[in-house]
């Protein structure tokens, strides 16, 4: 498969500010599972990828252009998360089974790993 583009700094940048705020957006709805006495449900790293990429597409629609993202963006993202997600999983599940798999990780873990993952790749090839 043809390696994605580079980023500039600056996507980079936009990429790591809409990671953060959708591993803070599980913190608050892990809060809000936990407080109410429900049980999380199954995330995995795919899940935190289709929501990354369903939030570039409501970004790149409502903003796109104006914050510098090209039309042909998201499909550059889709791209690379189908390539990368592999490596992906394994990471996750390495982190999750470091203790021997005592501890379960929840949405918020799960997206912060998937991201920082994709951020080293997207990084690596931006060089």
């Amino acid at each position: 498969m043809e390696a994605a583009p580079p980023f500039s700094g600056h996507v980079i940048g936009l990429l790591k500010t809409y990671m953060q705020d959708l591993v803070e957006q599980a913190v608050q709805e892990e809060i809000a599972t936990e407080r109410f006495g429900f049980s999380p449900a199954p995330y995995r790293s795919h899940d935190a990828i289709s929501d990354l990429l369903a939030l570039l597409d409501d970004r790149i629609e409502s903003e796109g252009i104006q914050v510098g993202l090209s039309e042909t963006f998201l499909h550059t993202m889709w791209s690379l998360c189908d390539e990368v997600a592999p490596h992906v999983r394994e990471r996750v599940w390495i982190e999750e089974n470091i203790d021997g798999g005592q501890t379960q990780i929840g949405k918020a873990k799960t997206r912060e790993i998937t991201y920082r993952v994709l951020i080293e790749v997207i990084e690596r090839r931006s060089r």
